[in-house]
């Protein structure tokens, strides 16, 4: 994870160029990070299907992917960008350019570079916020751990053909497995040209 040292606001940050690549602001310093693998952004694009097809299905709110921008606090100038993100119809007004304050539901995919700042730093950043829930989806363990914030952390492990059950998005309920699901097609292997 690259830093940068020039502390910036967050309209520093937002002034500056467009990246496709995943990045972030915490308390007022860039982090940028390589791309995530292949096999992440196959859990990530499962993720966002799920939940996309069901908030759109019973029309309660707006999904969307990363790299998009999360303003949890301007002052402190933290910015973060969750792998998935949903927001309720209710808040829906937190959403311009970029999100302004805490989503209703966060997903973060871990990988070795992130598992544990996503399972304890993010974590309490997000309980913190006001966000109510958070999904970390753990490919190696093929395991979906859903925390809960309602005054206290609540934290409830899905595997296999558990059904995953959530305070914010109750009638949604798949199966753990369903997020890793091996597809009937192969990365291509590498090809000297």
């Amino acid at each position: 994870m690259a830093m940068q040292s020039a502390r910036l606001t967050v309209n520093d940050y937002l002034a500056g160029d467009e990246s496709l690549g995943r990045q972030g602001l915490v308390w007022g310093v860039l982090l940028r990070e390589p791309a995530p693998s292949y096999a992440h952004q196959a859990i990530v694009t499962r993720a966002v299907v799920l939940l996309d097809e069901h908030a759109r299905g019973h029309r309660l709110g707006r999904v969307c992917v990363s790299p998009l921008d999360v303003v949890l606090d301007e002052q402190r100038a933290l910015v973060v960008q969750p792998d998935v993100v949903f927001i309720s119809n209710e808040r829906v007004a937190i959403l311009r350019n970029q999100v302004w304050g805490a989503p209703d539901l966060v997903v973060e995919v871990e990988s070795p570079g992130t598992r544990r700042r996503d399972g304890t730093v993010k974590l309490g950043w997000y309980q913190k916020y006001g966000v109510r829930e958070c999904w970390l989806i753990d490919p190696i363990a093929a395991a979906v751990t859903v925390a809960t914030f309602n005054g206290r952390r609540a934290r409830r492990r899905f595997t296999g053909e558990q059904r995953i059950t959530s305070t914010v998005l109750p009638a949604l309920r798949p199966e753990a497995a369903r997020f890793f699901e091996r597809g009937s097609v192969e990365p291509e292997p590498d090809l000297a040209w």
